[in-house]
């Protein structure tokens, strides 16, 4: 069985090409096989992927046909049980989770912008880069130095 996108259905169903359209059941979900006046049958696949877009909302998967200008078809319901629907992740939590690093993002780049303004306004003189590197050297080795000792 061939694999179509919805863009390609799409394409497919405006030049008069599907024959029949059927909503299959199969474990939780509902599939979308197509027939093609060629006589080849293809199923409904993600866009980025060849993998059967998997419909657990029934009216989700008619609205997706109905946007590809089919408005007539099947249904099998033989496979389907709806027990076995698999849980599905809202898309509200990952809204939130995005939102949520937004906002810490915003609040790191404030704080930041505080700090180098703050340096930036202070009116004591500049330490030169060497004399820090010289210090910092300094406070390595004596801790190196006492971590020795204590070992």
């Amino acid at each position: 069985m061939l694999s179509m996108t919805l863009e390609q259905l799409r394409t497919v169903s405006e030049v008069g090409g599907v024959t029949d359209v059927t909503l299959k059941g199969q474990g939780g979900a509902f599939l979308v096989q197509i027939s093609t006046r060629n006589g080849s049958d293809a199923v409904l696949t993600k866009a980025r992927s060849s993998e059967p877009r998997r419909f657990s909302n029934l009216a989700a998967a008619l609205n997706v046909l109905r946007i590809a200008g089919i408005t007539m078809g099947r249904f099998d319901a033989s496979e389907w049980d709806p027990a076995a629907r698999e849980p599905v992740a809202r898309s509200s939590d990952g809204r939130a989770q995005a939102l949520r690093k937004a906002h810490e993002a915003a609040a790191y780049n404030s704080w930041i912008a505080d700090e180098i303004q703050a340096a930036i306004d202070d009116p004591r003189p500049s330490t030169p880069h060497d004399d820090i590197m010289t210090r910092m050297e300094t406070r390595v080795a004596r801790h190196k130095t006492a971590a020795a000792k204590r070992s």
